[in-house]
């Protein structure tokens, strides 16, 4: 315990190895923070002007990039301040409320993946009946269960974080994480690790198992079906695919990380991959749907030709 005192705040330890140029990340990251947002926007305000794409699929889109937002919210803003900063200082609430949207933000992603996959499922499997499943009803629930469910689990977890006293006040990261700030509890952790594996089984396996089962379904489907069907299923799929390999390597970065020695990867590399997660599905995201779905790309087109006009 740090001078007899239970600690109240905390030194996020790995921005010292930002400061030879933390200029030229701050402005890295700055950009790179309002390509996030504005992409988002432009996909949602596409979706929402466009009645013509007010169909499920894109509703779940949509869905995708409210969360995109709302990661890149989490951290960024921190991020950005700490960068300029010289202390590197988070209070104990800052730090709590970063750690509760941070993985609130892993967990809905991975559960709207998990619907998406079952919404293309739907289309593949059952195409004479996707509108009758995929109702506007259904997928308003499906939507509200992929951050109520999330939100519900974590929360009732980080209950037992919440009631913790820390006695350490380094942490080994540029943002607050559950697992690195339980680390630094003055209490006994055993029994949080065991409700913290159980929380996780109960957030990864069903949205795992959901879209495993949706592509074992899709592929059934696509070895009988024609040249021309497999084509078009595979288009359909393949953003969403990319969106699921993109997610998983994030989270497999920050697995690695935290559960085993990084102590021989370069530091600036091991802020890469705890970065990861929260950078670029936020960014890549709307621009792999933006680009490869060409009713987005139509009238994202259609957008920016009608701005251009009224410039003239």
């Amino acid at each position: 315990m740090e001078n007899g005192s239970v600690v109240t705040s905390f030194i996020l330890m790995a921005y010292t190895e930002l400061e030879d140029h933390r200029y030229v990340y701050f402005t890295g990251f700055l950009l790179l923070f309002i390509l996030m947002v504005l992409s988002n926007v432009i996909l949602i305000t596409v979706i929402y002007i466009e009645r013509g794409l007010h169909e499920p699929m894109y509703f779940f889109m949509c869905n995708f990039a409210v969360n995109g937002i709302y990661g890149s919210i989490s951290l960024f803003p921190s991020l950005l301040a700490h960068l300029v900063s010289h202390t590197y200082e988070i209070s104990l609430a800052a730090c709590l409320l970063q750690i509760f949207c941070i993985h609130t933000y892993g967990s809905v992603e991975f559960t709207a993946l998990a619907v998406m996959g079952y919404d293309r499922y739907v289309a593949i499997c059952h195409p004479l009946h996707y509108h009758q499943i995929m109702s506007l009803r259904k997928v308003c629930i499906l939507i509200a269960l992929s951050w109520i469910c999330p939100c519900i689990l974590f929360g009732l977890y980080f209950i037992l974080t919440i009631q913790h006293t820390f006695c350490d006040r380094f942490i080994e990261k540029v943002y607050c994480i559950n697992f690195e700030l339980v680390k630094r509890s003055c209490l006994d952790t055993s029994f949080q690790s065991k409700i913290g594996f159980v929380v996780t089984i109960f957030v990864v396996v069903p949205q795992l198992l959901m879209i495993l089962f949706s592509y074992a379904q899709i592929l059934r489907i696509c070895l009988y079906a024609s040249k021309e069907s497999q084509a078009k299923a595979l288009q359909t799929c393949t953003p969403h695919l990319l969106a699921v390999i993109n997610y998983v390597v994030g989270c497999l970065f920050e697995i690695i990380q935290s559960r085993f020695n990084m102590s021989h990867v370069p530091y600036k590399a091991r802020i890469f991959m705890s970065l990861y997660f929260l950078m670029f599905p936020p960014i890549f995201n709307p621009i792999i749907y933006g680009l490869s779905i060409q009713a987005i790309r139509v009238q994202i087109y259609k957008l920016c030709n009608c701005k251009q006009f009224h410039h003239r």
